[in-house]
Parts: structure tokens; C-alpha cells; sequence
């Protein structure tokens, strides 16, 4: 089991862009009728779609050779998807690889791009990381970033410590690097996230939902001059960016993403340590490689983003299936709020005790009656009994 641990800026953030300070209701949930699909059981999989809704998920959808097979919720809201950024970032990065003018050079050091951090600077070692390490997670570089602490901080020292890693040698869920790939990716292109997303990615596949409001850039100058870019998006516009990764890069006969570059995700992966889903990592996406991964029932070959509270886009080449759950933290978060405004907690304490509520001793608090449930992804226990019935409901030739 784990627990992603989350700073104060998402408390911030979600009250300055999202403006929600009372949403406690979990809400009525909205199914799709299920089509008729040789490749599912109905009624298996109609009993997972339920279970999410129990538990509280937002959206889910599931989606066969191009068609809804079953969803569930209002697929056209843009919701924060937290990490699972890295992903889109990695595709626009994707469509700009080269050694031209206004591309991205994948072996160019951080020295070369004059690419450096204050308040605390690079060492000349750090500095020989390139644009490849960065994406793949192996720079080695430990540097605070912004929207990165608590128990992500805590992991990535843990792997990285605070000693010289020459770039290329360990791997580490690593903020800096991600938050750094979008400054160079802004650099060397001349376009913004959102310019390069919109018109390279969100154009060509008629993204119903996304705008100009759908990313933003949150800064922590006091650890890092590198930004996230954040970005909202819609359940029905992140099942169209999992086809196009199903199709290999293709839309509507165009190539819209080289095909070598999604092949490269589950080909050049890193193995990580850990066990299950997340046991290997290639270019911002996660790659269940273990056999771990094969006796859950996740095929091989799949792979899959993921954010806070388990926003995920799997890939799932072998059903030639897409699968999207989303789960809106803004409840989540009114919640930890109320704790820090009215308990004093810190926002790691407030996390906790929401995470507890589910314990018999706490469960019956009118606070956890009203908040319980928003802790329900925290960890990744109930996403994964979601999972497992809608791998019981596939039907296997």
C-alpha cells in the first residue's frame, strides 16, 4: 500500500484556481448504457462500474476498438489530473524531437541548454545530465521542485540521497526533472505547453474540452525556478489521448506522434524497485513489467499515467482498449482545509485523518461521515479492487 504524500500548494492552488472551500457531497452518479461487446461480460462488468461509484469515483470510462463500451459521470468536465501531466508533457516533447531549429535534442547536456536552478545551483555533475535522462527519471539531480514534498520528497531522497548520482546511473520519480523538461521544452521550441498541446495534440483529435484554462504554471521560487504546467482535462478528451497512444500515434490516418516514440515507452523502460504497475517507468508513463503485474491480469505490453487520488489513462494494447478513471480532488481537498482552518492540522495530518477515517473507532465522527469518503484514493486499495472486476469482466478468447 502507499500513500503519495502532497504540499500546501495543492490546498492553495485548488482554492486560487478551483474556488472550492464546501464541496462534501459525494454526488449521484450517471451511467452509460453498456454496449453490447463481444470482448466483456455486461453484468461484470456493470458490478465494477457500481463499485466505483460507491467508492466515490468521479468518471470512469472503458473503451474497446474505439468505442464506449461503458462510462460513468460527466465525461466533458476538465478535471485536474495531477501527475498524470508527465504524460502529456512527454507527448508534445515527442512531436519536437530533433537536432533543427526550434527541436529538442535528446543528448544535449543541461550545460549545453544553459539550463541551471537558483536559489541553489547545479553542480558542473548536474549539469552533465541530458534531455534523455531527464525524461527517462535517471538524471540522478535531488533538488527541490515545485509541487513536489511531504512523501514524494521523502521517496526521492531515499533513492537519490544527497550524493553526487553521475546522470544515467538511478532512477527517481523526480519532480525537478519533470518541472525542468518543461522549461527546456519552452526554451528550445519557443511555444508554450499549452500553444504546443492545442494545436498538436488537442486539435488534431477534436478534443471537445480543453482551453486555454485547462493548463496553468504553479511556482515555489523558493525551491526552484522551473514550474509545473498543470493541466485540467475532461474524461472524454483523455480516453481520445489513450487511443491515440493505442493507435501508435495515428489519428484519422495522420501520424500525429512518431510511432518510435510510444514504442520506446514499454522498449527503453527502467525498471524501478517497486512491485506491480508501477515496477518499470519509460518516458513519463508507468510499465507494469513484473510477474506481479501478469498474475493480477494486467497484460503485457500495457502501460498507464497516473496522478493524485488515482487519476489514470491505461493502455491496454492487447484489448485494444483504453480505460480512464478520474476522481475530483476539489471535495478532497475543502476537506483538508476545514481541518487546518478549524483542527489545526498540518496539511500531512489532515491527510492522515481523513485517510483514517475509514477506522471503526473514527468512522462514525460527523466529520467522517461527511468527509470519509474523499480519502477513498488515497492509497491505491480501492482503485485496484476497481480494476480487478473490470479484468474479472473481460472475457478471454
Amino acid at each position: 500500500m502507499k500513500i503519495l504524500g502532497t504540499p500546501i500548494w495543492l490546498v492553495l492552488t485548488t482554492l486560487l484556481f478551483l474556488g472550492c472551500t464546501s464541496m462534501h457531497d459525494k454526488g449521484e452518479c450517471i451511467f452509460s448504457e453498456t454496449k453490447t461487446a463481444v470482448l466483456w461480460d455486461e453484468q461484470k462488468l456493470d458490478e465494477a462500474f457500481q463499485l466505483a461509484c460507491d467508492l466515490g469515483t468521479t468518471t470512469l470510462m472503458v473503451v474497446t476498438k474505439g468505442e464506449v463500451v461503458k462510462s460513468m459521470g460527466g465525461l466533458d468536465e476538465p478535471l485536474r489530473v495531477h501527475s498524470v501531466r508527465k504524460a502529456l508533457l512527454s507527448a508534445i516533447i515527442g512531436q519536437h524531437v530533433g537536432k533543427g531549429p526550434n527541436q529538442i535534442n535528446l543528448d544535449s547536456t543541461l550545460a549545453e541548454l544553459n539550463i541551471n536552478d537558483k536559489p541553489n545551483p547545479l553542480t558542473p555533475l548536474q549539469q552533465q545530465a541530458k534531455v534523455l535522462h531527464l525524461i527517462k527519471s535517471i538524471s540522478g539531480i535531488n533538488h527541490q521542485a515545485a509541487a513536489e514534498a511531504g512523501l514524494m520528497q521523502a521517496e526521492k531522497d531515499k533513492r537519490l540521497r544527497n550524493e553526487p548520482n553521475p546522470p544515467g546511473t538511478v532512477w527517481a520519480y523526480n519532480n525537478w526533472d519533470y518541472n525542468a523538461l518543461t522549461t527546456i521544452f519552452e526554451q528550445e521550441t519557443g511555444m508554450t505547453v499549452y500553444e504546443a498541446f492545442k494545436t498538436g495534440i488537442a486539435e488534431p483529435l477534436g478534443m471537445q474540452d480543453f482551453n486555454k484554462n485547462c493548463v496553468s504554471y504553479e511556482y515555489e521560487k523558493r525551491l526552484s525556478k522551473h514550474p509545473k504546467a498543470g493541466f485540467k482535462m475532461s474524461a472524454r478528451d483523455l480516453a481520445n489521448f489513450g487511443q491515440l497512444y493505442l493507435n501508435k500515434g495515428k489519428w484519422n490516418g495522420r501520424q500525429i506522434i512518431p510511432a518510435a516514440w510510444i514504442e520506446r515507452i514499454t522498449e527503453d523502460y527502467t525498471v524501478t524497485g517497486d512491485k506491480g504497475p508501477r515496477s518499470a517507468h519509460g518516458y513519463l508513463w508507468w510499465v507494469p513489467v513484473d510477474q506481479q503485474s501478469r498474475d493480477f491480469g494486467i497484460p503485457e505490453g500495457s502501460f498507464w499515467a497516473s496522478g493524485f487520488c488515482k487519476q489514470m489513462v491505461w493502455v491496454i494494447p492487447a484489448w485494444d482498449s483504453v480505460i480512464v478513471h478520474q476522481f475530483d480532488t476539489r471535495p478532497l481537498i475543502a476537506c483538508v482545509i476545514e481541518l487546518i482552518e478549524e483542527g489545526g492540522y498540518s496539511f500531512k495530518e489532515a491527510i492522515m485523518y481523513i485517510y483514517d477515517c475509514k477506522k471503526t473507532e473514527r468512522s462514525t465522527s460527523g466529520f467522517c461521515k461527511r468527509c470519509g469518503w474523499t480519502g477513498n484514493f488515497i492509497d491505491t486499495t480501492n482503485v485496484e479492487k476497481i480494476f480487478s472486476k473490470i479484468i474479472e469482466a473481460r472475457i478471454t478468447k
